[in-house]
């Protein structure tokens, strides 16, 4: 007697098998990040940093600087605008506890941090945009993240975060805006912390 059951071939069976995990990872917002965070890890989602300067003209940025800030508050409820910060090279994160791309990415910033190592003339901030920093401490204690968290105190200029987040910009010791990326990144990679060390020794 002919079996008529449909067989299954085995490169069949592994597609329909990485369609239920892809399904599944939709609904999951957890494992979404660990997916984002092994792209990552093999080399996905480098900030692109050769078209970014680290050279500026200092009248340009001082108009420019003028044009472009915000106020943000540390975790203590000091205020202080981007402006105050002339002298260091600042590395700025707009993310939010609900964006799953944004989780993603903080273990990298954690690395950058640590590889760059403590400098006066460096400063890391990453700001929560729902501006609710008790939420922000909480989550980040959750997910075992020691990072400088800062909640908005103005509006956000459009060149540095338009809507979307992650979002990241970089202001060099002029106080001008030299590097920006929207989306998710690995700013663990070496050629970004490189980056940043020549922006700082300039």
């Amino acid at each position: 007697m002919t079996d008529n059951k449909p067989r299954f071939s085995l490169g069949s069976k592994i597609i329909y098998g990485v369609l239920v995990i892809l399904i599944l990872l939709m609904f999951w917002p957890a494992s979404r990040a660990v997916l984002q965070q092994g792209l990552m890890k093999i080399g996905l989602f480098k900030p692109k940093v050769e078209n970014a300067s680290t050279t500026t003209d200092a009248h340009t940025s001082e108009l420019a600087a003028a044009n472009e800030g915000v106020t943000l508050a540390d975790v203590n409820g000091k205020s202080i605008h981007t402006s105050e910060l002339k002298g260091k090279v600042v590395f700025i994160n707009f993310w939010a506890t609900w964006c799953g791309p944004c989780v993603a990415e903080m273990p990298s910033i954690q690395k950058l941090i640590a590889k760059i190592g403590q400098q006066d003339d460096m400063e890391f901030m990453l700001v929560e945009v729902e501006g609710d920093m008790n939420v922000a401490q909480d989550f980040l204690k959750k997910q075992k993240l020691d990072l400088p968290v800062f909640v908005p105190e103005s509006e956000i200029p459009s060149t540095w975060m338009s809507g979307a987040i992650p979002a990241t910009v970089v202001l060099d010791k002029h106080g001008q805006r030299v590097f920006t990326h929207k989306g998710m990144a690995d700013y663990s990679d070496p050629e970004f912390v490189d980056y940043l060390k020549k922006l700082a020794s300039k």
